[in-house]
């Protein structure tokens, strides 16, 4: 038995690694959290058509987002057996799905006009919602590819470039916002569809600064990323599609309960929809600390498992785990305690403030839950294990969560509250399936 190091030296390493794709996360998420706060100077319309359309988005985005997870959980492991030309090279057939990806996440959105026809959005906020997503799809290819190459990155161990161009993301959108959206410098008042034009310009410069830092600094020479073009090899792709798939379809059907939310608030009209955007950006935004340490976690349990050590791979995950559930707790009470002040950094119109205040009471308590499903996932990932969390999630999300939200939304008249409770009770269910199911693999077997 290989002799454990002590607590505090594992919640130092994880935490270590964790920081950098904590703020990266934050900043990354903080470009929507601009949008919302921008939008609200633009009115009820242009703020609700960007709930609406960042949800469609949302909902392709963490698709392909679950899928490319497999390149950390992949490369993280393949690093701990010290394999890593084997570990470029996965990478390289990496990119040549995000192309694939890209593709799909493009004509999707440009396609979901009939989807929010269908589920009856108001026609108005529709009609804004379609042009916003029709701006940003042109990103989509700049953000396949920038995942692949922040998931290698991150696999190697090395975070902190997802905090630089999560920074240069932020930093460039605030003021590309500032002229699109509202006409500066000459150019039109686009509203919510220059806020889309904006992200997508973002993606790109993301992605060449990001391409550029890997070919620069010389701790990623001995993965060779560059050192060839390899064209697609259908074994490869497929192996990274059998872990992926499964992830990609967990994470959409997680992600796909606050897109269904929002799309079926949407049809109560401006106000409710412009209240749930608000309460729930800034519970998303909270929820960015629980992802960038299930990013750290997969890494820490992937590499444990590379090397040929499982006890350290389950501890590496019960760490991870408490640290999110402490922060989880700090976030409801930061909910509960000053809603007012949450709400009015985005709006100060006295209807939308009194509904999304009601909002974050509800919010603040699915915030443990949340944490620990996020953890626990991260966890799953470091071991490959997806195929049996993603049931998991089909049974939380999709046959409690959403149907108990929508008969207490539009049975038992609870309005945009209903929604919320069954977002807590998805939330609470998947928490308590992931974490158990990760204490019972990674349980050392007996000799």
């Amino acid at each position: 038995m290989k002799q454990q190091a002590p607590l505090g030296h594992e919640i130092r390493r994880t935490l270590i690694l964790a920081g950098p794709l904590v703020v990266g996360q934050l900043t990354n998420f903080g470009m929507n959290f601009v949008d919302t706060v921008m939008a609200g100077r633009l009115g009820a319309l242009d703020l609700g058509a960007i709930a609406v359309g960042s949800s469609i988005w949302a909902a392709g985005f963490l698709f392909v987002l679950g899928v490319l997870l497999a390149v950390s959980a992949t490369v993280s492991q393949l690093d701990g057996a010290g394999r890593r030309k084997q570990a470029g090279e996965f990478t390289r057939q990496a990119l040549w799905l995000s192309l694939a990806l890209a593709l799909m996440l493009f004509i999707a959105v440009r396609s979901s006009g009939a989807l929010m026809g269908w589920i009856g959005v108001d026609e108005e906020v529709a009609s804004l919602s379609l042009r916003y997503l029709q701006a940003i799809s042109w990103g989509a290819p700049a953000l396949c590819a920038l995942l692949v190459l922040r998931f290698f990155s991150e696999g190697t161990g090395y975070t902190r470039p997802t905090m630089y161009i999560g920074v240069l993301g932020i930093l460039v959108n605030i003021p590309l916002n500032y002229v699109l959206m509202f006409g500066k410098l000459g150019m039109p008042a686009l509203g919510a569809v220059g806020c889309g034009w904006a992200t997508a310009i973002v993606f790109w410069l993301q992605l060449l600064a990001l391409a550029v830092w890997i070919g620069w600094r010389p701790r990623y020479r001995p993965y060779a990323l560059y050192e060839r073009l390899s064209w697609p090899n259908r074994m490869e792709i497929a192996a990274l599609l059998k872990l992926g798939l499964p992830i990609g379809v967990m994470i959409f059907l997680e992600g796909g309960l606050f897109v269904g939310t929002a799309l079926l608030i949407g049809t109560l009209g401006p106000l409710p929809v412009a209240a749930h955007q608000v309460a729930m950006n800034y519970a998303g935004l909270m929820y960015m600390v629980p992802v960038g340490l299930a990013g750290a976690i997969t890494v820490r349990v992937g590499n444990a498992i590379g090397r040929g050590d499982p006890e350290g791979a389950r501890r590496a995950g019960q760490v991870g785990m408490g640290i999110a559930l402490v922060f989880g707790m700090i976030s409801a009470t930061i909910m509960l305690l000053f809603p007012q002040w949450i709400v009015a950094m985005y709006t100060s119109d006295s209807e939308v403030v009194s509904l999304a205040v009601s909002l974050l009471f509800l919010a603040a308590i699915f915030q443990l839950a949340d944490a620990l499903q996020g953890s626990a996932a991260g966890a799953l990932r470091g071991l490959k294990d997806s195929r049996i969390p993603m049931i998991y999630c089909v049974i939380a999300y999709w046959v409690i969560g959403l149907p108990l939200g929508g008969y207490l939304t539009f049975r038992a008249d609870l309005g945009p509250a209903g929604m919320w409770i069954g977002i807590i009770v998805g939330l609470t269910l998947a928490a308590l399936m992931l974490s158990t199911r990760f204490q019972r693999i990674s349980q050392p077997k007996a000799p």
